[in-house]
């Protein structure tokens, strides 16, 4: 049973990259919208690059969410 435990921690470490995403998309946001203060006329060219990149972002968090799911219901199942 103790290592029924470490499965549920290395399931916790993979979703950190969830918590770590949204840390990264928010502060990829404020910079955006900073850089449009700065300079308006490129506001088409900073959403699409923002856009481009949250999307890249949230690619991460997805493979990390994956790789919770494997570790608990593949490595987990097999432990008891």
């Amino acid at each position: 049973m103790e290592s029924l435990g470490l499965v549920a921690i290395g399931a916790a470490i993979a979703v950190l990259t969830g918590t770590l995403t949204a840390i990264g998309q928010g502060y990829a946001a404020s910079q955006a919208v900073n850089s449009v203060a700065k300079n308006p006329e490129a506001e088409g060219k900073i959403r699409s690059m923002l856009i481009l990149g949250c999307g890249l972002a949230e690619t991460c968090a997805i493979y990390g969410m994956l790789v919770s799911f494997l570790i608990i219901f593949v490595l987990g199942g097999k432990i008891a």
